[in-house]
């Protein structure tokens, strides 16, 4: 029976999220207010391009 790669490396990266919830929650939310962060950010930037895409391309 091959065990799937994929599914054992979701099943760590879940239980490793557990695990820094459960130790350390004010890090965890540090970690999660910098992913949204840099969500934010790279929507803005694709904002910004597809504005100067429509402006056709003028610095």
């Amino acid at each position: 029976m091959a065990v799937n790669s994929k599914k054992v490396a979701v099943y760590v990266l879940v239980v490793f999220v557990l695990y820094v919830i459960i130790t350390d929650p004010s890090k965890a939310a540090d970690y999660v207010q910098i992913g949204f962060e840099g969500i934010s950010d790279a929507a803005k930037a694709i904002g910004d391009f597809m504005t100067w895409i429509a402006n056709g391309g003028d610095s």
